[in-house]
């Protein structure tokens, strides 16, 4: 079965067997990690275009948050994890398949620069905690629109993060979409769409009791 839903054409290949897992259905599937303080599950999208070359995968997620790391899993519709992002203050760690099937684990000074390099494009981890939740990362600029007292749009770190649909009950960002243009550096394009679990509220509200 596909571990991820993999769309468009393109000759690039990045983090090979990665892609294999995306695209043939191999199995590698990372152990869970221990329980964390918070956890934000959902739905991904991401399109990322490369000059005229264009891949788009889809899959589900899950932000951990921990006393020391935060831990993004990438992981096929059915919930078998191909991929994951620690960072910490020791840096970033980027574990997925080889061509072969085996787990690699990369290293790097930060989880954008360590995706950019072993995937192709940069990956918001960084500041997805925040985002998610509908706010800026405090102490780092940012430029943001307020929708009702609570931004609707910001802007931070070269990425745009639009909050699209809120809980009814809660506010909390239900959908919402995070894009960054091409840079002098990559000339990479990446969208990237989420749609949040309704359990990940129960989460975040249970970690501040």
């Amino acid at each position: 079965m596909p571990l991820l839903h993999r769309a468009g054409r393109s000759s690039r290949r990045w983090a090979p067997g990665l892609l294999a897992a995306i695209v043939g259905g191999g199995c590698a599937i990372l152990a869970p990690a221990e329980q964390p303080q918070q956890v934000y599950t959902g739905r991904f999208a991401a399109s990322i275009q490369r000059g005229t070359q264009r891949d788009a995968v889809s899959g589900r997620f899950s932000l951990a948050m921990y006393p020391d790391r935060t831990t993004l899993d990438l992981a096929s519709p059915v919930g078998n994890t191909v991929a994951r992002i620690e960072t910490g203050a020791d840096g970033a760690t980027l574990t997925a398949p080889k061509e072969d099937g085996t787990l690699a684990t990369w290293h790097g000074r930060d989880a954008g620069e360590l995706a950019e390099a072993t995937l192709g494009f940069r990956l918001p981890v960084d500041g997805l905690a925040d985002w998610i939740a509908g706010r800026p990362v405090a102490g780092r600029p940012a430029q943001s629109t307020p929708d009702d007292g609570r931004p609707q749009r910001i802007e931070q770190d070269g990425w745009i993060i639009t909050i699209e649909e809120r809980f009814a009950d809660t506010g909390l960002p239900r959908r919402l979409s995070l894009d960054r243009g091409i840079g002098a550096g990559s000339g990479t394009s990446l969208g990237l769409r989420l749609v949040l679990d309704p359990a990940s509220r129960a989460s975040e509200q249970s970690s501040h009791q």
